[in-house]
């Protein structure tokens, strides 16, 4: 039960627990404001007048309930969206901001005997295994070789 018992008093578990807790509230509200607004001006704009959710149309004895789909897809586009544009557009430029990625290219040359490219400082090409010539020392630059 010890081990058990600092799992859950760990912080990410509380956390995620607050999370989930949060989101099915969220859901709730994107649900109702959906039934209460969405739906009747989708409504409105189809010409169809009354509680859109419990639209159906038959085929032969079988009733498909459309209006609960057109529901349960403006809300999934409704919370998808908000939280794209409230959660995760700004972590992305939040975390673009304080740990920003920079690719830093090597500097390349050509392989003499399979011509593809290789480090500039690389002794033997990556692709062929062929040596390649020592590059001449910069100025300021000292090169150490392994022994």
């Amino acid at each position: 039960m010890k081990g058990f018992r600092s799992f859950i008093l760990r912080g990410n578990v509380v956390d995620l627990a607050v999370g989930i807790v949060i989101g099915a509230a969220f859901t709730a509200v994107v649900n109702g404001f959906v039934r209460a607004f969405l739906t009747p001006l989708v409504g409105l704009a189809t010409g169809v007048t009354g509680d859109m959710s419990r639209k159906t149309f038959a085929v032969g004895a079988t009733q498909f309930p459309y209006g609960a789909f057109v529901n349960a897809a403006i809300s999934f586009a409704l919370l998808a969206s908000a939280l794209y544009f409230l959660v995760v557009l700004p972590i992305n430029k939040l975390h673009e901001r304080l740990a920003p990625h920079h690719d830093v290219q090597a500097p390349k040359r050509d392989c003499p005997e399979c011509l593809s490219p290789a480090p500039a400082q690389a002794r033997r090409c990556a692709s062929c295994t062929a040596p390649l010539p020592a590059v001449p020392a910069q100025a300021g630059e000292t090169t150490q070789r392994a022994g």
